[in-house]
Parts: C-alpha cells; sequence; structure tokens
C-alpha cells in the first residue's frame, strides 16, 4: 500500500486519509475516490490529495479484518459486520473464555497494520460480550499477512459455557450466628450461578461440626459441591475440610494466591468437583472464588498448577482489573465530563428531527446541553453525527465540545466510543447521557456527581425516577474508561450494567425525567398536551 499525497488526476480509485470540508463540500476519511469525488475536488481549487492506494496482493481494510475475524469465529463465539477495518468476537452464550496468550502475540508480531486485543484469560463473559476485536491501522495490508493472521486466529480464543447446571450448597453456622448472614450467603451464591445459567440444586445447612458437614457433603445433589463455612477455613486440618475427608473426599489445594478470596479450598467427592468457599463470597464483590467456581462450571479442568497461576492479576483488594486510589469524600474535587449522545438518527420521528423539537423555547439539543453546562460537570461533550449542520447550528453559544461520532450508524455504542477516543484520561468520571430526555435538568447530574465514592464502590451512579425506575444519565468512575472505549452496537454501556452490578448505585431524582425519553411524534405531542 502507498499512502501519500498525489495529483488529483492519480487519485482515482484511492481512499481519502482524511475528512474534508471546504466550499460545502464534505468527504469522509476512508472514501473510495470516483470520477465524481475527484471533480468536485477540483471545483473546490484542490490539485492533490493524499490518499491510501492500494497494491493488486492488498486488502482493504474491511475485507483484511473480516477475514482474520471470520477465522476466530465458530462454537459459541459470533463475529461482527466490518466497520472502519474493525472486526469484533462476541459470545454467542455465556462462559467463561480461554484465550491462548502465545497465538494472540503471534498474531500482533505478524506486522504492524495486523492488531489483536482481546479480554484476560478466563474471563468470565455474558451472552453478547465482546471477547476480542480485530482493528487493521491502516487502510490496507497485504493479502498474504492476512492470510497468516487468519490461519492461527483459530486457536486464539475458546468459549466455554457452562456444562455443570446443577450445584449443591452446604451452609454451616455457629453459635449466634444470624440467620440473615446465611440468607446473603445463599443469595449471593444463587447470583453467581444465575450469571453463567446454572442453579442450586439443593441448600444445607448444618452445625459448624466435622460430621454434620461430612453427611452434608455426602448428601448433596449436585455436579459440584460449595461448602460455605459459619467459621473461616484457617488450616488444612480446619473442620471444613475435615469434613470433605470423612465424606470419602479428598483435599487438593488449599489457599490460592488471589485476596480477597485466599482462603479457599479445592477437592473432590464421589467424581465431583468441591469447593470450600471464603467467608468474601457473601459479597458481590469479585473474589478468587469466583476464578474457581466459573471455570468448574464451564467444566473447565482446574489443578494446582492452573491455582498458582492465578497470582499475577491476583491483587483484587481494590478493583477488579486495576489498583484505584481511595479519596475522601463523595463527588467533591473530581473532574467529571458529560457525553451528551446527539448522533441518533430520529428513524421513528417520520423525517422529523427530534432534536430539533422545542422544549422550553430553544430545541430539544440546545436545551440538554444548557442542563448539562449549568450543571457541576466540568466539561461538556457532545457526539454529533457527520454533516449535522442544523444540529450544530443549535448549540452556536454554548460552551460545548463538539464531537463528530464517525461511528454513528453502528449505534449508540459506536458513537460512545468515538467520544471516548476524544476525552482522554483527565477525568475521574464521566457521565453518560441522551439527548431526547426533555424533564434532565442540572439536578440530575448534580445528585450523581455527590453521589459517586469510588471509597465505598459507588462507581456506577444511575440516575433513577422519583418511583424507583433505573434510567438515564449514568455516571461511570474512570475505572470502566476502557469498557467505554470498546463499546460497540446499538447497546451502548448496557453491557458494563450488567456485568458490574455490584459497582452501582442508583439515585434517586425527583418527577419522571430519568425515565422519559422520546421518539415518536405522538410520543412529542402528548408530552406538550401532559
Amino acid at each position: 500500500m502507498r499512502f501519500a499525497p498525489v495529483p488529483l488526476k492519480a487519485a482515482r480509485g484511492g481512499i481519502l486519509a482524511h475528512s474534508l470540508r471546504l466550499d460545502g463540500l464534505h468527504l469522509r476519511k476512508g472514501t473510495v475516490l470516483g470520477e465524481s469525488e475527484i471533480a468536485a475536488l477540483k471545483r473546490a481549487g484542490l490539485h492533490e490529495v493524499t490518499v491510501a492506494l492500494l497494491a493488486p496482493d492488498d486488502l482493504d481494510e474491511n475485507t483484511a479484518a473480516l477475514r482474520i475475524g471470520s477465522a476466530g469465529a465458530g462454537a459459541g463465539i459470533v463475529a461482527s459486520k466490518a466497520f472502519a477495518g474493525r472486526v469484533n468476537l462476541l459470545a454467542a452464550s455465556a462462559g467463561v473464555v480461554e484465550i491462548s496468550t502465545g497465538v494472540v502475540n503471534a498474531i500482533n508480531r505478524l506486522h504492524p497494520a495486523i492488531t489483536l486485543a482481546t479480554l484476560p484469560p478466563f474471563s468470565r463473559v455474558d451472552k453478547g460480550q465482546m471477547l476480542a476485536t480485530i482493528k487493521i491501522i491502516p487502510y490496507g495490508v497485504a493479502a498474504a499477512q492476512v492470510a497468516q493472521a487468519a490461519a492461527q486466529m483459530a486457536g486464539a480464543l475458546r468459549l466455554h459455557p457452562a456444562i455443570k447446571k446443577q450445584v449443591s450448597l452446604v451452609m454451616s453456622k455457629v453459635d449466634g450466628m444470624k440467620s440473615s448472614l446465611l440468607d446473603k450467603g445463599g443469595k449471593a451464591v444463587e447470583a453467581r450461578l444465575s450469571r453463567l445459567g446454572a442453579a442450586l440444586e439443593d441448600c444445607q445447612i448444618v452445625p459448624h461440626e466435622a460430621v454434620a458437614l461430612g453427611g452434608a457433603i455426602k448428601a448433596a445433589k449436585g455436579e459440584i459441591v460449595l461448602v460455605l463455612g459459619g467459621s473461616a477455613t484457617s488450616d488444612i486440618e480446619d473442620i471444613a475440610p475435615a469434613a470433605l475427608r470423612l465424606a470419602g473426599g479428598e483435599v487438593l489445594r488449599f489457599g490460592i494466591p488471589v485476596d480477597p478470596g485466599n482462603l479457599l479450598f479445592l477437592g473432590a467427592q464421589s467424581g465431583r468437583d468441591v469447593l470450600g468457599l471464603p467467608g468474601c463470597v457473601r459479597s458481590m464483590a469479585l473474589n478468587g472464588a469466583d476464578w474457581v467456581l466459573e471455570r468448574l462450571v464451564c467444566g473447565i479442568k482446574v489443578d494446582e498448577r492452573m491455582l498458582t497461576g492465578m497470582g499475577v492479576g491476583g491483587l483484587l483488594k481494590e478493583i477488579p482489573t486495576r489498583p484505584q486510589p481511595r479519596r475522601a469524600g463523595a463527588g467533591h474535587g473530581r473532574n467529571v465530563a458529560v457525553i451528551l449522545l446527539a448522533a441518533g438518527q430520529s428513524r421513528r420521528m417520520k423525517e422529523r428531527d427530534k432534536l430539533l423539537e422545542m422544549v422550553d423555547g430553544q430545541a430539544m439539543l440546545h436545551h440538554a446541553a444548557r442542563a448539562a453546562l449549568e450543571s457541576r460537570a466540568d466539561t461538556v461533550f457532545v457526539a454529533l453525527p457527520p454533516q449535522a449542520d442544523a444540529r450544530r447550528a443549535r448549540l452556536a453559544g454554548l460552551a460545548v465540545r463538539p464531537i463528530e461520532a464517525v461511528d454513528f450508524a453502528e449505534g449508540m455504542g459506536g458513537s460512545l466510543r468515538n467520544a471516548m477516543a476524544e476525552i482522554g484520561e483527565g477525568y475521574d468520571a464521566v457521565i453518560v447521557a441522551l439527548a431526547d430526555m426533555p424533564e434532565i435538568t442540572p439536578a440530575h447530574y448534580n445528585a450523581l456527581i455527590k453521589a459517586y465514592d469510588p471509597g465505598t464502590q459507588r462507581e456506577i451512579c444511575r440516575a433513577m425516577s422519583e418511583d424507583g425506575q433505573p434510567g438515564h444519565p449514568v455516571l461511570f468512575g474512570q475505572r470502566f474508561f476502557e469498557n467505554l472505549a470498546a463499546a460497540s452496537g446499538d447497546a451502548g454501556a448496557r453491557e458494563i450494567l450488567r456485568s458490574s452490578a455490584e459497582f452501582i448505585y442508583n439515585v434517586k431524582t425527583a418527577g419522571r425525567g430519568a425515565v422519559l425519553d422520546l421518539d415518536t411524534p405522538e410520543a412529542w405531542e402528548n408530552w406538550r398536551k401532559s
């Protein structure tokens, strides 16, 4: 591939390197220049243009990405459509994704033009969640290199769905133990299993004694037996491991290099796995038991080598993916940006633009931007589609920062991804807001900013209507910036909300503003009447 400025007469068939906006002419980067485009450039007074010219043995970015992505699809993994040189691999069902680090590294070493980014190995995923993304960096790449990457891609990822669907739970209680603690443990275990499509076959509660526990383990009916002691297991000879041996089982490993969750033991009894749970499973915060339980349910062999290999990345004390400094004072002294999503296509408005509808004497978009600007947020970014001159005009005079959402046609996820690429890392949190909600006020934003507190795991603050319905806007702490930057499709940030329930704090706001959006002419008419 050749990338260079060339005379217009040599630009036919070239891929436009940079967007051009000249005297009413607007050509997006990535446009393949034909005779009409070249003629328009001539009329605009240009004599040369920077393009990418593919060689006969090159593939364009979308074709290259799709060939590699399609090679990685298979049982339980589907490839998205190609867009802007990118193809995402998605989970067809909930499960655990196994990543071959060696294969991924080998693909990334083939050529700088070809990149493959994945989730960490053995991540638990929900149906539809992104597992990996293939991105072709330039506008084209040699077909031979694509073929090499595609040949290796088949061994890069493997999705393990849940195969052990029935799980038993044995809990023990000590004198003076509150029943609420038992309830909390049982509900936390059920919630973990439900994320993978598994369920509790039976649940027994017995005294915290080796004989009673051993009998319960033996009587359990599930394919996996979980043991949650009323007192923490502190030694391999303690009551719960001793109970497993009394039931005819064996303890294979006590203790793992993951914190929290290191007081865990793994054993076997009558051909099934037995997992001794640490007390921290009563909380939904991620811990070492999650990693082990998820793999067992998905039929992945867990042995001592795998357990001892969990130390790298096993520091979960602060947050799942990276250390997060704890700062005093909820919501105070933080830099917060607003992303106002205004790139939707108003498909249900019968050729009207809902963001140009009037609210209190101003266009809906102007009204929404002012609400964000008058809040305690530091900066307001507005994601707009290309060539949205009418919408841009409604923002005139407002101190917002427009962002061209080139991927707007993909849906909310594309606009969000484009916005995050512009924002950078200078903020503690971002508030994702929709531009078609006429009853959102500065108070909604301020309530989220005030509630945000990483020190108490309030790291996703979601506005809720007065009657308790969750809605918008939603604040995301810096922990989730990478996830937002990888958003795709029309789901926007919904996948983050589904997989991070333990970090969500619902903030009740006045009225119905948090759940009222207007997508049709009829909805606008009814709202105005009311």
